[in-house]
């Protein structure tokens, strides 16, 4: 029997890409049963039987029956097929029928067993990225749904359990591009509204149109519009659509990064609603979540260093209202990306009043690290850099004088308020990251021409750059410099070795999370280091071979699916591993930083329930699966230049 089961198994795919040693070994586990013709091996809506039905001989029909009874064959298996493969990892109830076609014998691999396989031999488990995938998710709103990670406070609130349905404004009044501004006006006194969606001939909304723009427009600008003047000339072009199943808290983050107070509601292309800040502040939670918009009310960096200690707090509210790492991540970004802003701005309005004037050349200021890939909650240390026009060669001096003062007065105010000084020095304040935009394209040919690992970490940290303030522009240009320089791999190939020490898979052979074996973290695992690290250098490494600028993993995930340079469900996969990493991370560290602890990344598997341990196993699959595909994929050893 053993032999007649290694040898289903060994012409089985997957598992047929399985080493013959742990064929054996699995092979000691598997049961086999035996089905005569038309006997059920399970039906339709019964809960899973926990195994994997591999056929040894015979077959089956899978069917489905509909609502009034009627059965419908849609699948068959025979010899060296499988099926129950939607139910084995999900322990979800059967949606279909497995029924024996003829006399029919399977072998049995129970959850366990095949979840082993799947965490130990990424080849194997690529077969199952779909259903695992989707595992998580199931998983993940579970456990989300009974708030098993809870923080210290948690605040009863609706922004992501509400929808824009429930409170958009319906049906919405709207008027043409070319209605005349007194027109409009009397249509919005008839109807006692503050506002109009100015749409196009096939109703589609192009702007917004209310009375503090004709305030704005016609009374503080002194705009003389001359009659019969057209609302497309002083409409708000911004409104951005969101779907009326969105969330609340999606509606207000939306209004936050758009920088727009109205949202129209779209629904398959039409316009069903339109939803205003007025409507989203009246519900429970919306007051933490405009912390962000008083960000460019403070005029002192005291009182911004204030609002900056609440945010942690409303990361609370997002965790217990089970709010999305996407939106997490948002709402995150567009908080510190408006803080460092307005820094940077009392900095600026700081030297006039020193005595410096206004900046003496276009020059735009970067962020580099988590904070650029928009992967920051909590606050951590600074990465920063500023990259300036070339002035005259008789100004050089004075304005690198200028932007020295500039670089000391934002850095010590973006401390103030919560970001730590950088231990590496990777700040603008240090002469290496700050200097004209011909001295940055030196330092990255010489970077790329370096054998020193001190030019490699320089490079490494500057392929993960994004403006925040100033000139975009001046970016750009070191971008293409960045491409041209890296595009020939062999020029670059002594970069890129790397010892795979580093890299070593956070899952061992047995199926088991790799921990710290000693010291003061011992039994834990770095969610960044172990984990994180591997889907963020490995997307920026296909990025740059892509030619893509983006440098959020995400964002960098998003344009390797646009340029079919990763198949979508393999990237799906990815993206789910990645985001449950990245919750756990967020999680973690929050719980630590509400009880008094350094967050420091790590976490430890055994304090966790059994659930929340299979979640954190299937993500880190998705690490050991990545590991291999860029592996696979680059064959010099690029790897280290992105470590």
């Amino acid at each position: 029997m053993m032999d007649s089961i290694i040898k289903t198994l060994a012409r089985t795919n997957p598992f047929e890409m399985l080493p013959d040693t742990v064929l054996d070994e699995t092979v000691q586990k598997v049961e086999v049963e035996t089905y005569t013709a038309g006997t059920y091996v399970f039906k339709q809506g019964e809960p899973s039987l926990d195994c994997l039905f591999v056929v040894m001989s015979g077959s089956a029909d899978i069917v489905v029956t509909d609502d009034r009874g009627q059965e419908s064959v849609v699948g068959f298996r025979r010899r060296y097929d499988f099926f129950g493969e939607t139910v084995v990892l999900s322990r979800e109830r059967y949606p279909g029928s497995a029924r024996a076609h003829e006399d029919l014998v399977c072998c049995l691999i129970f959850r366990k067993d095949l979840e082993r396989l799947i965490y130990a031999h990424p080849e194997f488990s690529g077969f199952f990225n779909t259903l695992l995938a989707e595992r998580m998710r199931l998983m993940y709103q579970k456990i989300s749904s009974e708030l098993s990670f809870e923080p210290a406070a948690v605040c009863e609130h609706s922004l992501f359990r509400r929808k824009v349905a429930d409170v958009m404004t319906f049906p919405v009044t709207t008027c043409s591009l070319d209605t005349s501004v007194q027109e409009a006006a009397r249509l919005m006194t008839m109807k006692n509204i503050s506002g109009l969606v100015v749409v196009d001939e096939q109703h589609h909304p192009k702007g917004m149109l209310t009375a503090m723009d004709m305030v704005r427009r016609l009374v503080a600008d002194s705009a003389d519009p001359g009659k019969g003047c057209p609302v497309q000339r002083i409409m708000n072009p911004k409104l951005a659509p969101i779907s009326p199943e969105a969330y609340i808290g999606q509606a207000m983050a939306s209004m936050i990064h758009n920088q727009v107070k109205t949202l129209a509601v779209m629904e398959r292309g039409t316009l069903v609603g339109i939803v205003s800040l007025v409507d989203l502040v009246k519900t429970p939670g919306a007051k933490s979540l405009l912390l962000i918009q008083e960000i460019e009310k403070r005029q002192t960096i005291d009182s911004l260093a204030e609002i900056s200690l609440e945010f942690n707090n409303l990361l609370g509210v997002l965790l217990s209202e089970q709010a999305g790492v996407n939106e997490i991540l948002a709402i995150s970004s567009d908080h510190h990306d408006r803080l460092i802003r307005r820094i940077i701005e009392l900095s600026e309005e700081e030297m006039k009043r020193s005595g410096y004037g206004s900046p003496p050349v276009d020059y735009c200021w970067i962020n580099m690290g988590s904070t650029a890939r928009r992967e920051q909650t909590l606050r951590t240390d600074q990465d920063n850099a500023i990259i300036y026009a070339d002035p005259d060669p008789s100004e050089t001096r004075a304005v690198e004088e200028y932007f020295s003062r500039l670089a000391e007065l934002a850095v010590e105010g973006l401390s103030r308020c919560g970001f730590q000084k950088c231990t590496g020095d990777v700040m603008a304040v240090n002469p290496k990251w700050r200097g004209p935009i011909s001295g940055w394209m030196d330092l990255v040919r010489r970077s790329v021409e370096s054998f020193d690992p001190e030019d490699v970490r320089t490079l490494t940290i500057l392929l993960d750059y994004r403006p925040i303030g100033g000139n975009p522009h001046l970016t750009d240009r070191l971008w293409e410099e960045i491409f041209s320089l890296l595009e020939d791999a062999v020029r670059t190939e002594h970069l890129l070795i790397r010892d795979d020490q580093q890299f070593r898979p956070p899952i061992n052979f047995l199926g088991n999370i790799v921990t710290d074996k000693n010291g003061p973290h011992k039994n834990e695992i770095n969610l960044k280091t172990g984990g994180l690290v591997h889907f963020i250098n490995g997307m920026r490494l296909m990025a740059i071979k892509n030619k893509i600028r983006e440098v959020s993993t995400l964002g960098r995930l998003t344009e390797l699916i646009r340029q079919k340079a990763l198949a979508a469900d393999e990237a799906d996969f990815f993206r789910t591993s990645f985001e449950t990493l990245m919750m756990f991370k967020i999680r973690s560290n929050l719980h630590k930083w509400q009880n008094g602890m350094v967050p420091d990344n790590y976490l430890n598997p055994g304090d966790l329930k059994k659930g929340e341990r299979m979640l954190l196993k299937d993500a880190l699959s998705g690490v050991v699966q990545f590991q291999k595909l860029i592996q696979s994929n680059f064959k010099i050893p690029w790897l280290n230049y992105f470590q």
